[in-house]
């Protein structure tokens, strides 16, 4: 089953739609690519989806474990590489608003880091992720 159709709408910009939703996301080039910088560009959401594939299962072990992390926040910082131009680094700086024991750390920590993003994402990007609590 398609999971969505992207349109290109000229001058750098494509539209996504998720059919089963009806979301729909835009992307811009960067400027430092020739785009505008309006919006997410591809690379943005790739970084972006580390950090919203690594907050889901953490959210799927907090549930199964019975804890709240509801508020955590993630800063997202991407470095892009030349020739060819590609993703090298992926920074993320995870903030939970409360302290856990270690057991709940870990059991945190290894999901995030065990997610189908961090996992499908060549191992030529490095994925360098904090986890600050409390």
């Amino acid at each position: 089953m398609t999971t969505s159709v992207v349109f290109y709408s000229g001058n750098l910009r494509t539209e996504s739609q998720h059919l089963q939703s009806g979301d729909k996301i835009i992307t811009d080039a960067p400027i430092d690519n020739q785009g505008n910088g309006a919006t997410f560009s591809p690379t943005d959401l790739t970084a972006t989806s580390l950090a919203n594939c690594m907050m889901t299962v953490m959210g799927i072990a907090a549930n199964r474990h019975n804890i709240d992390i509801e508020g955590i926040r993630a800063d997202v910082e991407k470095f892009m590489g030349t020739n060819p131009r590609r993703i090298v680094k992926i920074k993320i700086d995870f903030h939970f608003p409360g302290s856990y024991d270690t057991t709940t750390k870990k059991l945190l920590e290894t999901s995030a880091l065990n997610c189908p993003v961090a996992k499908s994402l060549s191992e030529s990007i490095s994925q360098n992720i904090h986890f600050n609590y409390g």
